[in-house]
């Protein structure tokens, strides 16, 4: 039962934006608050501690406010939007799953990624490309693609492997695609045109990708033997693979089509209507991917793995109702108490103790800083740019905006609140905050990079 009252609840979410003038926004904090305390007693120790800490803090700073009742409640609900997406989103790889469209992707795989260093690279390739035009449905995309390869290879651990391949090469492409939301949100912020900041995102978009190559090749060789281990010894699964052969590049392209077409539709709906990037792609899973498996022949096929979807939603999204319902509180109350002008007042103070220079090589780690918090990067990026002028640190709008989308980016890769870990978490049935252990290595070690980047770029400039 409770399986079909979060799926009400993401319904009536999505209906109260599409649709503002129904009056269901105190309805709908109402049947959070509900949420939150059902999910308290069934979700882990530490995800409940966590929360349990959001919840209290928020709770202190509308006291401290003097918030009316209203307030209170009111505040409840404030990341359905991404609970939408985490919801949803998984739905848009039914297609692949029941088109078999794994296999023609296995057989490429197979016939030319002879070593899990190569496969690595590979998926994180795959993820990369498809971010530039998928944004947050390349992850599904990609993981139900790539699974039914990993058992080929010895993989230590293939949760691992493929968690951080898609994530990392996913995230790249994030602070440069004109069709992501927080690019767009640092040029109006900052008021920079895309092809301005794009000679310098871009090089260091592809140096990421490079290191995480680098990085994951680097743990793939640790394996005993590195070697496909069909190759040898599995003669049947070679032929089958040369049966597939023909028709591997053309159900491919199907993968492709639907790309341009799903990618089409996100750039038509944004222009066509006033919703975020997030709610547009909620809005479109659920048609597209039925519309998907009509052309395929699978529409009772798909009527039933829905219905096994919505049925399991309670057990894979527990921790994540409540912990981002209790996040979402949170930053409702920093916004009615006003502590956001005091977390902007404290940036201005620590930028006149620590220097200009300093502070720019600073300003990065604030949003992955924040990322832990429950601060979106999104809502990151806000707080710095109202509260840092350009002028006084000496760089230009360009060169802060490149700065913002670094730290963005690092805080996409680790924070456990946002919504590349929380999707990744919910495909691959792991706790959030492993997603983002296993990510940390790699995102400081870009976050370092970047750093130095941004460091010589300013100094060129400057010359």
């Amino acid at each position: 039962m409770f399986n079909y009252l979060l799926i009400f609840t993401l319904f009536m979410y999505l209906c109260s934006v599409v649709f503002p003038s129904l009056p269901l926004g105190l309805l709908l904090s109402c049947i959070c608050l509900g949420i939150i305390f059902y999910t308290l007693f069934v979700v882990g120790h530490f995800v409940r501690m966590l929360g349990l800490l959001f919840l209290t803090l928020g709770g202190i700073m509308l006291w401290q406010s003097n918030a009316s009742f209203y307030e209170y409640i009111s505040s409840f609900g404030n990341m359905l939007e991404l609970l939408a997406l985490f919801g949803l989103v998984p739905i848009l790889a039914f297609p692949i799953k029941l088109g078999d469209y794994a296999s023609s992707l296995q057989a490429i795989i197979q016939r030319n990624v002879k070593n899990s260093k190569h496969l690595y690279m590979m998926t994180s390739s795959i993820a990369y490309f498809l971010s530039i035009f998928m944004n947050v449905a390349t992850v599904p995309m990609a993981y139900y693609a790539i699974k039914p390869v990993l058992g080929f290879y010895p993989l230590q651990n293939e949760k691992r492997f493929i968690s951080r391949a898609i994530t990392h090469g996913f995230t790249m492409p994030l602070m440069w695609s004109p069709i992501t939301p927080v690019v767009g949100i640092a040029l109006s912020l900052n008021g920079v045109s895309w092809l301005s900041i794009l000679p310098y995102v871009l090089p260091l978009s592809l140096f990421g990708l490079v290191l995480d190559w680098y990085l994951g090749a680097r743990v793939a060789n640790k394996s005993s033997n590195n070697s496909i281990l069909f190759a040898s010894n599995n003669q049947e699964t070679a032929a089958a693979i040369e049966e597939t052969k023909s028709r591997s590049m053309k159900r491919i392209l199907h993968i492709v089509a639907a790309i341009i077409l799903l990618n089409g539709l996100l750039i038509l709906a944004e222009f066509l209507f006033n919703l975020t990037f997030i709610t547009i792609v909620s809005l479109l899973v659920i048609p597209f991917s039925f519309c998907w498996c009509l052309l395929i022949k699978r529409r009772k096929e798909y009527s039933a793995s829905l219905k096994e979807y919505i049925g399991s939603l309670s057990k894979k999204m527990n921790e994540q109702f409540f912990i981002y319902l209790s996040a979402g509180f949170f930053i409702s109350a920093i916004q009615i108490s006003k502590t956001d002008l005091l977390i902007n007042h404290w940036m201005i103070r620590l930028e006149n103790i620590v220097g200009a220079t300093i502070f720019l090589l600073i300003i990065p780690i604030i949003p992955v800083i924040f990322s832990f918090i429950g601060l979106h990067p999104t809502i990151s990026l806000a707080l710095m740019a109202e509260a840092i002028n350009p002028s006084l640190l000496g760089i230009s709008a360009n060169i802060l905006t490149v700065v913002m989308l670094v730290g963005a980016v690092s805080a996409f890769l680790v924070g456990p609140f946002n919504t590349t870990i929380g999707l990744m978490s919910s495909i691959v049935k792991e706790s959030s905050f492993k997603i983002s252990n296993w990510n940390i290595r790699y995102t400081f070690s870009y976050l370092f990079c970047g750093c130095i980047y941004i460091y010589v770029i300013k100094l060129i400039l400057q010359t």
